[in-house]
């Protein structure tokens, strides 16, 4: 499935505060991570370079969610807040888990049983309480919004109305990745779930292709319907990507700014993570569709050989 928009951006999103960067540098393991030139991949696609910004090591955790989660921690915590509450297809939760237990808080965390077995020790080793349930993504950030009572502050990264001002704080945070790269390249790669970092790519480059699983193509199947629309899912291995419902702050931005979006099965997925090991970048499947996406994608984008194209690899293998 491939959606082409067939206008120009009418206005440029909101801009992250010049705070989100200085508090990520404010922290102990922050650092730049790799931006890794990939000649073999761009003789492939038939473009000038192909660049990899590698969240392989980000903030301690195999992937980038640390940026916007904690950000979004920072700006909205209470003096009475006890406990963090997130639903999770794995990362997010984790960075949420991961924070609670720097500051001293609790955590729980919601959790689809589709998620691996690997992801869910993973956060519960960060000391979270976690809820396992027979749902789906959609149906766990339901429950853990129903869970908050006082002393227990939802950090979800997928807005709906009521409650955008958290999302935006994450977005917000994502920032970080995309100033790090101080380029703009002809054509930036994000896989999208909800949509949210996404969203925060719309904000820094005029040309953006989104990726997601054809087995949860939210986005994809808004953007073709000329509005938001919530798909059933399955299981993927790319389970970060793994949503039914775009973000409602996502939305609006991915409608009017995203230059298209395509969606990818999980055997091109995971040939990507093969290919970008043997490229010795370490990718999961939910970071390597950006590959998978751009080769679906190419004939269908206006590419020439002198392009520079950059994927966000998400997460590490």
């Amino acid at each position: 499935m491939l959606y082409r928009s067939g206008t120009a951006r009418s206005s440029q999103p909101r801009p992250a505060p010049a705070e989100v960067l200085a508090f990520h540098q404010s922290l102990a393991d922050y650092a730049p991570t790799p931006l890794h030139d990939v000649p073999a991949l761009a003789a492939e696609l038939g473009v000038g370079r192909v660049l990899v910004k590698d969240e392989s090591q980000r903030l301690g955790l195999p992937a980038f969610k640390a940026l916007g989660a904690w950000w979004a921690i920072h700006r909205a915590l209470q003096p009475d807040t006890e406990v963090l509450v997130t639903a999770t297809d794995g990362n997010h939760g984790r960075a949420v888990a991961r924070r609670a237990r720097m500051l001293g808080l609790r955590s729980h965390v919601f959790i689809p049983d589709v998620v691996g077995a690997a992801a869910i020790e993973a956060i519960r080793s960060e000391g979270a309480t976690v809820s396992v349930l027979t749902a789906s993504y959609d149906e766990a950030v339901a429950a853990a919004a129903d869970s908050v009572t006082a002393g227990r502050l939802l950090i979800q990264d997928s807005a709906w109305p009521g409650y955008e001002v958290i999302p935006q704080l994450i977005v917000d945070g994502y920032s970080t990745l995309f100033h790090e790269l101080d380029m703009e390249p002809d054509l930036l790669v994000v896989p999208m779930g909800v949509g949210s970092v996404a969203q925060a790519a719309v904000t820094h480059c005029t040309s953006v292709l989104g990726v997601e699983p054809s087995s949860a193509a939210c986005i994809t199947s808004s953007l073709l319907a000329g509005h938001p629309v919530t798909v059933e899912t399955s299981s993927t291995v790319m389970a970060g990507l793994n949503c039914g419902t775009p973000s409602s702050l996502a939305w609006p931005v991915l409608r009017d700014g995203l230059h298209a979006s395509v969606t990818v099965d999980d055997a091109e997925a995971l040939q990507a993570v093969e290919d970008l090991t043997a490229l010795g970048i370490s990718s999961g499947p939910s970071g390597a569709a950006t590959l998978a996406g751009l080769r679906a994608a190419r004939d269908s984008l206006d590419l020439s050989g002198d392009s520079t194209v950059v994927l966000i690899s998400t997460e590490g293998r």
